[in-house]
């Protein structure tokens, strides 16, 4: 399947599940939003997580990385569904996962998951708005000391996070992205034309 056609198919269904509203919202940043995107609705429900794991796993061809992680919670079912498509398809990616702080007992971690030293990695969530969360899991990778190579999400809402990533030299990439109208759409050159 065409990385569009997956793009497609989860903003159907990201509709059809309830995952995407459109209404009047206010957004954790106190931004005003015409529309709503929950992506755990989408990336929990068994099609969506395997969709998510097919359309990463394709966005990450050619990009060598040894692992994907990203901020709890949103990152957590993307990640899952990664690992668990790339093992199927016999080229593992290993899977992480970056606390909102640093754990306070045990082994006192950041990052969870089966990270080898110095791996290139991807940093991927549902959505990027401002990109605080993407910003914080990448920082805790790069103070980690691997190095960070793509950046993902699935909706770039367009309110800034995409372009300071960009401005800081980081390839991001995502499936959907928000009009200035507030529409939902495909991102335009999905399978490279």
């Amino acid at each position: 399947m065409k990385l569009s056609e997956i793009a497609l198919e989860m903003l159907e269904l990201a509709k059809e599940r309830g995952a995407l509203t459109f209404g009047d919202y206010v957004l954790s940043s106190g931004q005003l939003s015409s529309y709503y995107f929950d992506g755990r609705r989408l990336t929990l429900d068994p099609r969506g997580a395997y969709l998510s794991g097919m359309a990463f796993l394709q966005m990450l061809r050619g990009c060598d990385v040894d692992a994907i992680g990203g901020p709890t919670l949103g990152a957590d079912p993307i990640v899952t569904a990664v690992a668990l498509t790339s093992g199927l398809e016999q080229r593992p990616i290993r899977a992480f996962i970056v606390r909102k702080e640093d754990k306070e007992h045990g082994m006192g971690r950041l990052i969870e998951g089966p990270l080898e030293p110095n791996s290139r990695v991807a940093i991927v969530d549902d959505a990027c708005s401002t990109g605080a969360s993407l910003f914080h899991a990448v920082d805790a990778a790069e103070s980690d000391g691997h190095e960070v190579v793509v950046v993902l999400a699935i909706l770039d809402r367009n309110q800034g996070g995409s372009g300071e990533l960009r401005r800081r030299g980081y390839d991001f990439r995502c499936l959907l992205e928000a009009t200035p109208d507030g529409e939902i759409r495909p991102v335009p050159g999905l399978d490279g034309d």
